[in-house]
């Protein structure tokens, strides 16, 4: 062996050979594997290996856009969500109702509403009503959890069908679905909003029971004719409550939430037809009528029986609205016409519609006695091809009366005009034209033409106050006996027109504050303003009862004789020297009865300054009528400002006792469940709850005691003289029965005045221009808004007894005698009966001498 390949092949030292036998206590090795064949590749053929590819890249697509659409799924829900408006409010949810006003004898005055809406609980609607909206709307109403996946299906296969056709895309929404949309998302068409939409209909099913989510859908749904809810869509289509609607009518109903004015039956009748009919079959197909009924319901004519609108009080308006400003300062605006409030108010229809004639009376009476006529309100032409046409686009005036017809002069001759209007028969005929003859008899005493501002003389003939084309206000004139045999006379017309004139009348009740009547103008329609309650106005004259209260207050008995004298002030604007109306010669030393009686201004100055102004400005403060007046003398004589209203709750201070009155318009109110929420009379009764052994309960009187009850019957007594003997003999005039009042008239005759009253009614009337202005010389509250007082009282009064003002425990009745031989009894207070003290002149500060010999010659100093 070649050594060198031994030293290759290493040391033998150790080593065995590989045949050698293995040593003893070792496992041998294990033999080589035989090296395997080759294999031989297996041919694939083209088309298998091609769909494997395919089907494993389609499996990786469908997983990764199942991914992504999941994830971008989850992203949408996760971006709805988060922006989802509460839905929890929904439980106790309260549909908005309309709030309705009634009058003192329970009659309708006005509704107050955005919606014309009626809630009614899910109990009171009937189940067929029920039943025709689900399986119009939603036929798994009661089983799906707000989204019905079987109801998107079908949608989406019918609106594949019509693809293409124009028709609109169908919807899947679910009752429950339509309630969040409602009540939540509002109605965009987006796809953000269906889900919003999706995910709270999921979220309402949880959190409420269904016959809640019907009870909201059925009161919430829009169906047409501005009905919301069935209940209000039941009164405007069929005239009928819920309860007395055939199958037919409740199933078109249910027909009417896919598109109200495409199915209105007025308009289209045979749409509305079959889509009733429809709504018939699938509740036919709910098992939820027979077939023997679907055809007979099918079978029923579609008479729709417009509602009738509950009759409603005519008078009113500015009562009306004066309550509605205060719900809305009380409730808010909101609850005011959406909370389904029940209001109670305090007006009589009757004594408020003779309130406003009267007023109207007296302002048409004014007008035609200062007025003039102010010309025409339109000119048209007067060719008998044009002027039919011209006078039907011609609008009527607001404020015009109900019985007044606008009309154009045809044909003006010396004596008369031929006149025509159109008049508008009941039932909504067309208007047909009438003529009819204005004779210059009823119109020469009072249209005397206004130029520049200025009346003119007395008209001579008929063309001084119309030509032909001239359109005016005309009312017919009642016929003679003679007049009403002859079948085809001509109408006998008058001519009138509005006043400029405004005025106010308030009637309330002295013992309890409650309003009866309130007149704010001559018409609401022609001004909203209302001059009862936002006007401010000087009183004048009629501010002088609470100046001579605070002389009783202070002791002065009624027969204390005071100065008529001239009065001259200096003021920061100069000397002020008032006068008497009428500027008559003073009367010297008069009882301080008579100087009321005859409004005498130089001694309510005189009796200001003796008394004080402050005390005067308390008292006024008192009584409500002037806040925080300021302490000149000029207040005395009312050139202060308050309203009529608050004249007249002043005023029922003197016949209530000296109590304080607070005028109030709202009796009570009422929620929508039929509870007390508010109310005026604020008594408390603790033994009304009780039999109380059978004797009347005894309310606590509350009412403040702002003069004392014997000072407030002197004033009533001295107020009843202003009536018999003075100033407001007008206001009296005809009555019979015992009145007290006092007249006002303002500087320069710009407001005129009368506030009087019986022992249970107070009239305040105001008579002026909104912008203030004189009223023409000697216009006076005696002869103005008296006359309108007297009217009103008489209403009021009617047939009923005369009743004497009560005089209260304490006072001292003394019979005495006038120089004119009349005699009264004159009140005083106890023991001071011969208390008057020498005259005294509290602005000269001396006594004079002659005070028995000066005394008033009228009444001679009897007092």
């Amino acid at each position: 062996m070649d050594t060198h390949d031994l030293r290759a092949e290493g040391p033998l030292v150790g080593r065995r050979p590989a045949n050698a036998s293995p040593e003893p206590g070792t496992t041998p090795p294990r033999p080589p594997k035989p090296p395997k064949a080759p294999k031989t590749p297996r041919r694939r053929g083209w088309f298998g290996g091609t769909i494997g590819f395919l089907f494993k890249t389609v499996l990786v697509l469908t997983v990764a856009i199942g991914l992504t659409g999941a994830g971008a799924a989850y992203a949408l829900y996760r971006s709805a969500a988060a922006e989802l408006p509460d839905y929890r409010w929904l439980a106790d949810y309260q549909a908005p109702q309309m709030s309705r006003i009634y009058a003192d004898d329970s009659r309708l005055m006005a509704e107050l509403a955005q919606e014309r809406r009626v809630f009614v609980p899910i109990e009171a609607i009937p189940q067929r009503v029920q039943q025709a909206f689900i399986s119009a709307e939603d036929q798994r109403f009661w089983t799906h959890y707000g989204v019905d996946p079987m109801g998107i299906a079908r949608t989406v296969v019918t609106n594949l069908e019509q693809l293409g056709s124009g028709r609109r895309m169908a919807g899947a929404s679910t009752i429950t679905q339509q309630v969040a949309k409602n009540m939540l998302v509002g109605n965009d068409r987006t796809l953000m909003r269906k889900v919003r939409e999706a995910i709270l209909a999921l979220r309402i099913e949880q959190a409420m029971p269904k016959a809640r989510i019907l009870e909201i859908y059925l009161n919430e749904i829009f169906l047409g004719q501005q009905a919301y809810g069935v209940a209000a869509a039941a009164q405007n289509y069929f005239n009928k409550s819920l309860d007395e609607l055939s199958l037919a009518e409740a199933a078109f109903l249910a027909a009417l939430p896919k598109a109200p004015n495409n199915y209105n039956p007025a308009r289209f009748p045979e749409a509305a037809r079959g889509r009733r009919d429809w709504v018939i079959d699938r509740m036919a197909q709910d098992n939820a009528i027979t077939v023997a009924d679907a055809s007979r319901a099918k079978a029923d004519p579609l008479e729709p029986r417009p509602q009738r609108r509950p009759d409603v009080v005519p008078v009113g308006q500015y009562f009306t609205e004066e309550v509605r400003r205060e719900l809305v300062a009380r409730f808010g605006a909101d609850q005011t016409t959406m909370g389904g409030l029940v209001v109670r108010t305090s007006l009589d229809p009757i004594l408020q519609a003779e309130a406003e004639r009267s007023l109207r009376d007296g302002l048409l009476a004014y007008d035609r006695r200062r007025g003039g006529w102010r010309g025409p309100v339109a000119r048209i032409s007067a060719s008998p091809t044009e002027w039919l046409p011209a006078l039907q686009a011609q609008a009527r005036p607001p404020g015009a009366m109900p019985d007044w017809r606008v009309a154009v002069a045809l044909e003006v001759r010396d004596r008369e005009a031929r006149m025509a209007w159109l008049e508008r028969p009941a039932g909504g005929a067309a208007a047909q034209p009438r003529t009819g003859t204005l004779n210059f008899a009823e119109i020469s005493g009072w249209a005397r033409p206004v130029r520049d501002g200025r009346v003119g003389g007395a008209p001579r003939r008929m063309q001084d106050v119309l030509a032909p084309g001239d359109v005016v206000m005309v009312e017919m004139l009642p016929a003679t006996p003679a007049e009403g045999r002859t079948p085809a006379r001509p109408e006998r017309l008058t001519l009138r027109q509005m006043p400029e004139a405004e005025g106010a009348v308030v009637a309330l009740d002295p013992n309890t504050g409650r309003v009866l009547a309130m007149v704010g103008g001559w018409s609401f329609e022609r001004s909203w303003f209302n001059r009862a309650t936002q006007a401010q106005r000087q009183p004048g004259s009629s501010f002088k009862p609470y100046v001579y209260l605070a002389g009783l207050e202070a002791g002065i008995p009624p027969n204390q004789l005071l100065l008529d004298a001239p009065v001259e002030l200096m003021t920061p604007q100069g000397i002020w020297r008032p006068g008497n109306y009428g500027g008559g010669a003073p009367q010297g030393w008069v009882t301080m009865r008579s100087a009321l009686e005859r409004s005498l201004n130089l001694v309510t100055v005189r009796l200001a300054q003796q008394v004080g102004m402050p005390a005067v400005a308390e008292v006024a403060a008192r009584f409500g009528v002037i806040q925080n007046m300021p302490r000149v003398l000029a207040m005395s004589l009312g050139a202060g400002e308050t309203t009529v209203l608050r004249q007249a709750a002043g005023y029922a201070s003197f016949v209530n006792g000296g109590r304080q009155v607070t005028p109030t318009l709202i009796d009570s109110v009422q929620d929508r469940l039929g509870r007390l929420v508010w109310r005026t009379d604020a008594r408390e009764c603790a033994a009304c709850a009780t039999e109380n052994g059978g004797r009347p309960p005894e309310l606590t009187e509350t009412r403040r005691q702002v003069t004392d009850p014997v000072s407030a019957f002197q004033m009533t007594s001295m107020l009843q003289g202003v009536v018999q003997r003075g100033t407001g003999a007008r206001a009296g005039a005809g009555l019979n029965r015992p009145v007290a009042g006092k007249t006002g008239t303002t500087d320069d005759f710009k407001d005129n005045w009368f506030v009087g009253f019986t022992p249970d009614l107070v009239v305040a009337v105001w008579v002026g221009h909104d912008d203030p202005r004189s009223l023409g010389n000697g216009e006076t509250g005696g002869s103005n808004a008296a006359l309108i007082f007297r009217d009103v009282m008489a209403a009021a009064l009617g047939d009923s007894p005369p009743i004497p003002f009560r005089a209260p425990p304490g006072v001292a009745l003394v019979r005495v005698q006038t120089s004119n031989g009349q005699s009264i009894f004159e009140a005083f207070k106890p023991g001071t009966e011969n208390s008057a003290r020498p005259p005294v002149d509290p602005l000269a500060g001396d006594s004079p001498a002659t005070a028995a010999a000066s005394a008033d010659s009228n009444l001679g100093g009897l007092y």
